[in-house]
Formats: structure tokens, C-alpha cells, sequence
């Protein structure tokens, strides 16, 4: 097969693929983008419910007899794999293409995933677990990309959120399966809880084949002085849409002008994130810490501290997390067209601030013993609904605010910063804080998750990007613009 003509390094091209992307109306091409992309949040969620419901299983001899401590080290084990993949995956994505990469990464997570259900051991449980982390990890950077480039600037906040929040519609899947796997319909619980991680192996590999129809982004094409190639897959696209929506408005505004390079080299990377844009990557790096660590506590933790203080029975876990999984869904999808009708300030703003002071206004009831556990669940489902579009928000944030040429990159560099230092200690300590038995302490967990979301919603109002409705290009030039 020939090779894709490029234009010569480091000469001037001008392009209007931007502009033809964005001009673009809403059509089922991008209704196939949502559902061959989206899916990666969906089966995160899973993975993560699934490591939440089956908690009381995996810690029963008829599972592995894992040990309050050892099933929240699966989940950081989990997150740590989430940030390798997601540095090494998210550096790829921008040398060698966001195809190749989501491909990559979805068949690392369906492989990694089927091994989790063969586990014999807390030691390749937590190995297992660490790889599946790496492809999920892998995915935000691809995922987040890829979809941004794709989807017209009008609407981009909208689509972010819903995608982001599939998350949760895994969960609901994973609490829903969990229940079922547990509840000895036909099969053992020492058999359902490996069916139930195997699930998940099975649905990757139908969206790995799914992915196959989605083309490369010809952004990133363009990038690279793939001219040609770039503009045959915005003519497929273009032609697709206009079969189904008639003839097309006319692109808007100047060509953009870019000089082609194969790579971007490590000093334009970090000169861009640490000089030229060192306020953005400040406010990148709160909004990720808040809603990682407010997640990675919370939600990992929840179906040990309703089994401990409410003395909740194992296979009763799922029901608990579904209600709130389901609130967390409809909270992006309501939100979700407002951080494009409002604004992205005001709604980050308001929603990290909301989240912070509904999980502070419940620290004192629960540790006083005034809230059942149903109560309790009725909370965290409110404060979900708000905190899940917060969550969204920040990765779509951080996939707007940076250069063409390192978006997959800063969205895998402050993913792993969020997550290493608000996420991957946070099961660790509330297994902890769970442990010794007392809601006080457990409440004082509660406190920090309050104090960080807040912290992000300050930042957010002082110094955060309006982007709605705006090109990615007019955000934040790419570093090769002429």
C-alpha cells in the first residue's frame, strides 16, 4: 500500500479543515463518533462498580479472601495503572495518531479485563488490575482527542459531558450485573464475580470493532502535513453528513496557517506547559486533584462503608451503588448543554462549589449516626448529580486550553497529576479511615474531598478559559501556526 504524501518538514501549509469540521450540523456520523468513543467512560465505570459492588465478595473466602486494605489497594493499583498508561498512551496518541492509539488501548483494557476474572491471588488480582488500568488509562488522552477534534465547537461542551459521563451508565451496568452475578441465579457467587469482570472483556472487544469506522482525526493529519489524507476524510465526512442534511453551510473565517513537523519536540511540550501556559496548567491541575480525589474516595470506598456502619449484606452492595450511578449519569446529561448556553466559567464554578459544600453539609450528620444508610444514599445521589458534570468539565477543560500539537499529552499529564495526587492515595486512606471503625474519622476524609472541590471552583472563577462555542484553534493556537 503506498504511503500517505506529507508535506516537507517544517514548511508553511495553510488548511481549512478546522472551519469544515465545525461548520459542520448535527448528523448520525457524529452519533457513531459518540457511541464508538464514548464507550471508553462506560466501561471505566463498569470496572470501577464491579471493584465496588463485589468488595464483599472479593473480601469472602468463596472469593479471595482479600482483606479490607487489599481491595482498596485493587482500586489504587487500578488508578496507578490509569496514569502510567495514560502519560506513556497520551504521548503516543500525539506522535503516532489517535486511531491507532484508541485501538491500542481498548484491546490492552478487553485483554487485561479477562485476566482480572481468572485471578487466584491479591498478587495478580492487583496486577491484572494494574494493566487494565493502563488501557482505560491510555483512553482518556486518545478518547478526549480525538472526540474534541471531531465534534463541532458549538456543541463540544454538551457532547464532552454526555460522553464523560457514560462513565456512570457503566456503573449502573456494573451494579446492575453485580446484583444479578451475586444474587445465586444459576450461578455461584465464587464463579459470578469472575462472569462479572469477563463482561467487561466482552463488551471491549465488540466496540474494538466498532472503532474500526471511525477515521483519523484530520486535525491531527493536517499536523503532520498529511494534507491530502486530511482532506479525503473531511470530504467523506462532509459527504455522509450532506446526504443526510442537504447542501452544506460554507466554512467561516481564514485559513489556518501551520508549519508540518512529524513531532513536537519535549522542550516545545514543556515550554508551552510550565512558561506560556503555566496559569492554565495551574488551573488544570486543581480542577483534576478536586474531582479525583472527591470520585476516588468517595465511590471506591462506598460499598465498604455501607457494609461496616449500616451492616449492609454483600449482596445487597450493587443496590446501593445504583441509585447514586444513575443520578451521576443524569447530572452531565441535564448539565451538559448549559456549560455551552452559560458558559464554561460560570457553570465549573458553580457546579465544584455546589459539590464542596453539599459533601461538607454531610460530614456532621453521618459521623453523629443521624443519617440510615438509605438516607445517606439519597445524599451522595444529589451530590453526584452536580459533582459528575464538575468531574466532566475538568477534562473537557484540559482538552480545550492546550495546543493541537500536545492536547492528548496534557490531557494524560494532568490526568496522572489529578489522580497521583488526589487519587491514587484516596481508597488507601478511606480503607484506612473505614477500618477503624469510626464515622468521625471517616468524616474527616469526607473534609478534604469538601476543601479540595472548593479550592478548584476558587480557581475556576479567578482564572478560568471561557471557551464555549469557540474553534479549539482560537483557544489556544497550535505551537506550528505560521
Amino acid at each position: 500500500m503506498p504511503q500517505p504524501t506529507a508535506a516537507p518538514q517544517n514548511q508553511p501549509i495553510e488548511t481549512d479543515v478546522p472551519a469544515r469540521l465545525d461548520r459542520l450540523p448535527w448528523s448520525s456520523w457524529h452519533w457513531l463518533i459518540i457511541t464508538a468513543l464514548g464507550t471508553s467512560w462506560l466501561l471505566d465505570g463498569l470496572q470501577v462498580t464491579l471493584a465496588g459492588s463485589l468488595a464483599g465478595i472479593l473480601e469472602n473466602k468463596a472469593g479471595l479472601g482479600l482483606t479490607d486494605p487489599q481491595v482498596t489497594a485493587g482500586a489504587t493499583t487500578y488508578l496507578a495503572g490509569a496514569v502510567s498508561g495514560a502519560i506513556l498512551f497520551g504521548y503516543l496518541t500525539d506522535r503516532l495518531g489517535r486511531k491507532r492509539l484508541f485501538l491500542v488501548t481498548l484491546a490492552t483494557y478487553s485483554v487485561a479485563t479477562l485476566l482480572s476474572a481468572l485471578s487466584w491471588n491479591f498478587a495478580s488480582f492487583a496486577i491484572f488490575r494494574f494493566i487494565t488500568g493502563l488501557g482505560i488509562g491510555g483512553e482518556y488522552a486518545a478518547i478526549n482527542s480525538a472526540v474534541d477534534e471531531l465534534i463541532p465547537g458549538r456543541v463540544r461542551g454538551t457532547v464532552d459531558l454526555i460522553i464523560n459521563g457514560t462513565f456512570w451508565l457503566g456503573a449502573v451496568g456494573g451494579s446492575l450485573a453485580s446484583l444479578y452475578l451475586l444474587s445465586n441465579h444459576g450461578i455461584p457467587p465464587n464463579v459470578g464475580w469472575r462472569v462479572a469482570f469477563a463482561i467487561g472483556a466482552v463488551l471491549g472487544g465488540g466496540v474494538l470493532l466498532l472503532r474500526l469506522r471511525v477515521p483519523e482525526s484530520p486535525r491531527w493529519l493536517m499536523l503532520r502535513g498529511r494534507e491530502e489524507e486530511a482532506d479525503k476524510v473531511v470530504k467523506g465526512i462532509e459527504d455522509r453528513v450532506s446526504r443526510q442534511k442537504g447542501e452544506l453551510p460554507k466554512p467561516e473565517g481564514e485559513k489556518l496557517k501551520i508549519i508540518a513537523r512529524d513531532h513536537t519536540p519535549w522542550s516545545d511540550i514543556f515550554r508551552n506547559m510550565l512558561v506560556d501556559n503555566r496559569q492554565r496548567s495551574f488551573l488544570a491541575i486543581a480542577l483534576m486533584v478536586g474531582q479525583s480525589f472527591f470520585f476516588n474516595a468517595i465511590f471506591f470506598s462506598y460499598g465498604l462503608i455501607v457494609k461496616k456502619f449500616f451492616h449492609v449484606p454483600d449482596n445487597d452492595l450493587p443496590l446501593h451503588l445504583l441509585p447514586f450511578a444513575i443520578a451521576s449519569f443524569l447530572g452531565p446529561l441535564i448539565l451538559g448543554p448549559l456549560f455551552d448556553r452559560i458558559g464554561r466559567k460560570p457553570m465549573i464554578t458553580a457546579t465544584y462549589a455546589i459539590a464542596g459544600l453539599a459533601l461538607a453539609a454531610v460530614i456532621y450528620p453521618f459521623a453523629s449516626g443521624m443519617l440510615t444508610d438509605k438516607s445517606l444514599n439519597i445524599c451522595f445521589s444529589c451530590i453526584f448529580f452536580v459533582a459528575s458534570a464538575a468531574a466532566s468539565a475538568s477534562y473537557l477543560t484540559v482538552s480545550e486550553i492546550f495546543p493541537l500539537e500536545i492536547r492528548a499529552f496534557a490531557i494524560a499529564i494532568f490526568y496522572a497529576l489529578g489522580t497521583l495526587l488526589g487519587g491514587v492515595g484516596a481508597p488507601l486512606l478511606f480503607g484506612f479511615l473505614i477500618n477503624t471503625a469510626s464515622k468521625s474519622y471517616v468524616g474527616i476524609g469526607y473534609a478534604l474531598g469538601s476543601v479540595l472541590m472548593l479550592a478548584a471552583a476558587v480557581c475556576e472563577f479567578f482564572i478560568g478559559i471561557e471557551a464555549a462555542g469557540q474553534s479549539l484553534e482560537s483557544i489556544s493556537k497550535p505551537l506550528q501556526s505560521s
